[in-house]
């Protein structure tokens, strides 16, 4: 007999090998029917989540295993209000233009405006044009620790806002500069100033605007961070995810998965532009981000 009720809770486990038991991997998925939902004129007012919980045997809705997208849509003159047990979210303007309040922050955001919100408080977002954002939060990170994010006064994260025409400034000035062959892309990485050292906007989670000229790939690589990707200029654009060909398309979130060897390819005529989320934060502290080129 157990010694106590909290020897009684103890379990003891023999495997040869705690290695090979795994949990189901990563899918690649691109998520078209939500696109198109969000996209669609007579979609009301709501939130949309890319959620594939099920294949990823995820307690809580889940597009990776510590990430959850959503396409928010909010018609012309209304407001959408959101409360995410996140310690932040990440929001990209697809279209439209209105403004978001949160705490005691007021951003007016327009399309190709980027802002990052702490979570835990109600975000409301209100429309003055018919208005499409993308979200990625860290929801399933909080939630798989059972926690919930930090109050206000001890959050280290404040609302950051990058406006669209100051990134774009940066991403003409990195074209500009000559190729190298180290280099993993002409990419503006986005940070805020607790986490600029990181690389990173968030503790845990990191994004970047990447570009491609016309006929110009990026070569193979593989990372230990799983990617979260947003096509946005993506005309006769592909990806190659361990030797499976993915065409990209506008607006449709792509996922690939850790550890994937993966390239990218524009094929057609314009300059590509897609963000990338990632939970990369986690892994640069760790030392184990493991990017490589394959």
């Amino acid at each position: 007999m157990p010694a106590s009720t909290a020897s009684a809770r103890g379990r003891y486990l023999t495997p040869t090998n705690s290695f090979r038991d795994k949990l189901p991997p990563v899918p690649a998925v691109t998520f078209i029917a939500e696109r198109d939902r969000a996209l669609a004129a007579d979609t009301p007012t709501g939130a949309i989540a890319l959620d594939i919980a099920d294949r990823l045997a995820a307690p809580v809705p889940a597009t990776t295993p510590l990430l959850l997208a959503r396409y928010l849509r909010i018609r012309a003159g209304e407001r959408l209000a959101l409360r995410l047990r996140a310690t932040a979210a990440i929001h990209y303007v697809i279209r439209g233009a209105g403004e978001t309040i949160d705490r005691a922050d007021r951003i007016g955001w327009g399309e190709g405006d980027i802002f990052c919100l702490p979570g835990g408080a109600e975000s409301s977002h209100r429309a003055t044009h018919d208005a499409v954002l993308w979200v990625v939060s860290n929801e399933p990170e909080v939630a798989f620790h059972h926690l919930e994010p930090p109050a206000a006064d001890q959050s280290r994260l404040e609302a950051v806002h990058f406006p669209a025409a100051e990134i774009r400034r940066h991403l003409d000035a990195v074209r500009a500069t000559p190729d190298t062959a180290d280099a993993s892309g002409k990419v503006v990485v986005f940070a805020a100033g607790p986490f600029e050292t990181m690389l990173s906007l968030t503790p845990s989670m990191t994004l970047a605007l990447n570009s491609m000229e016309p006929g110009k790939a990026q070569r193979s690589h593989r990372h230990n961070s799983v990617a979260v990707t947003l096509p946005i200029e993506a005309t006769r654009c592909h990806s190659m995810i361990d030797g499976t060909r993915v065409d990209w398309q506008p607006y449709a979130t792509m996922i690939t998965p850790p550890t994937a060897a993966h390239s990218h390819h524009n094929d057609g005529d314009r300059l590509t532009t897609f963000l990338i989320v990632q939970d990369g934060g986690l892994f640069y502290h760790c030392r184990t981000i493991g990017f490589s080129f394959a």
